[in-house]
């Protein structure tokens, strides 16, 4: 996560949230959530959650998992009060707690937590064995982080397709490789490292996003948004398809666990 330029000012959070509901800035919703999640036990645990965004999976993690706290953190003071507000709608607000967070290691101890978690938001950390090391230091002996990222297909300079993609969305993304994210996992000291690739479901998905923008929901999401706005989101959606049908993106899930 960088500073400078806000990303998610609160016209992106309501085009955000519009799309993929109420305190989600990442496709999938809850279900997509419980797939990520999936055997990973929650309850009464501590967890980290990176880049939590609007709030809407940072309260569902105490509110639906059973996590006794969490804490979520963002570089970004917008995403931060919306997530407050989702605690808060949850009836979640005493165990969880948002913080505003610089960029660098995280402000927490070693051995902090249960569970690392994150959703789509550490494309914005380019660094990804920083990550790692980060993650595996304030993870408890025997935690787990798990997440899912969005991930380029290879090492090396992107496709004129993918660069082209990436431009268009201009939020830093700091895209790395599956064998990329495998070796700053292992490096960092974690083992049982798993990866799931997710881009035959988001494929999918994401054609039928874009069929909703060109289609039927358009006129409400420009009045939510703004014609100009929407047409910019048009045109990103469909640069994304196109890397998307050729495996160039391919969003994955990962989890590793730290050796008690």
């Amino acid at each position: 996560m960088t500073t400078g330029e806000v990303l998610y000012d609160d016209h992106a959070i309501a085009f955000l949230e519009e799309l993929w509901g109420d305190g989600f800035l990442s496709p999938g919703g809850p279900e997509e959530v419980a797939r990520v999640l999936e055997g990973v036990a929650l309850a009464g645990g501590t967890v980290l959650d990176i880049g939590c965004g609007a709030g809407g999976i940072t309260a569902s993690l105490a509110a639906d998992y059973g996590a006794a706290k969490v804490i979520g953190i963002d570089v970004e003071a917008p995403v931060c009060a919306a997530a407050r507000r989702q605690a808060e709608k949850r009836g979640v607000a005493e165990r969880v707690e948002i913080r505003l967070v610089s960029p660098g290691p995280f402000p927490f101890p070693d051995g902090s937590f249960d569970i690392v978690f994150s959703k789509d938001s550490i494309i914005h950390i380019a660094d990804k064995a920083f990550l790692a090391g980060e993650a595996f230091r304030v993870l408890k002996p025997g935690g787990c982080f798990v997440a899912s990222d969005w991930l380029i297909a290879h090492d090396g300079p992107p496709s004129p397709e993918m660069a082209e993609y990436i431009a268009r969305e201009a939020l830093d993304f700091g895209m790395a490789s599956p064998a990329r994210y495998r070796a700053a996992l292992e490096g960092a000291g974690f083992v049982e490292v798993r990866l799931r690739n997710r881009n035959p479901w988001y494929r999918e998905v994401a054609r039928r996003e874009l069929a909703l923008l060109e289609g039927p929901g358009r006129a409400k999401f420009e009045a939510v948004c703004g014609v100009e706005e929407i047409a910019r989101q048009i045109e990103t959606w469909r640069a994304m398809v196109v890397v998307l049908d050729s495996g160039e993106h391919c969003p994955h899930h990962f989890r590793a666990l730290k050796p008690s």
